[in-house]
């Protein structure tokens, strides 16, 4: 049994947003809420969010199966994030240029499963 949870348009570059989602693919659920509770980094506080959503979203499947899950149970199986539409925003500069400023957004996806499901990184 695995769950899946997005969050699209996520205000972070994609490249900030992969250190922190590669940190916790692999780890059991418990160990990577503690990893992202503690982290330093903005996007953490987003991809803790998402963990629990995905928890959130593989008890309700269990619910709909008639099965019972735990917290310690669950594995984060696969972690990704794609890189979203940009926008582009604008800034004076000097003799009358303009300065192009690109403001990133990324997909960020967690999928959560139980460890007899545990399979390799994307």
């Amino acid at each position: 049994m695995e769950a899946k949870a997005k969050a699209r348009y996520v205000r972070v570059t994609p490249q900030k947003a992969r250190r922190v989602v590669n940190e916790v693919r692999g780890k059991s659920f418990l160990a990577a809420a503690d990893m992202l509770q503690f982290a330093p980094q903005r996007v953490a506080r987003d991809v803790n969010k998402i963990l629990h959503s995905a928890v959130a979203n593989a008890k309700v499947i269990a619910d709909k199966n008639g099965e019972s899950i735990q917290d310690a149970d669950l594995w984060v199986l696969e972690t990704y994030v794609d890189e979203g539409p940009t926008m582009k925003r604008f800034q004076p500069r000097a003799q009358g240029r303009a300065g192009t400023i690109l403001k990133r957004t990324s997909h960020i996806t967690v999928v959560v499963g139980t460890k007899d499901e545990k399979r390799g990184d994307r």
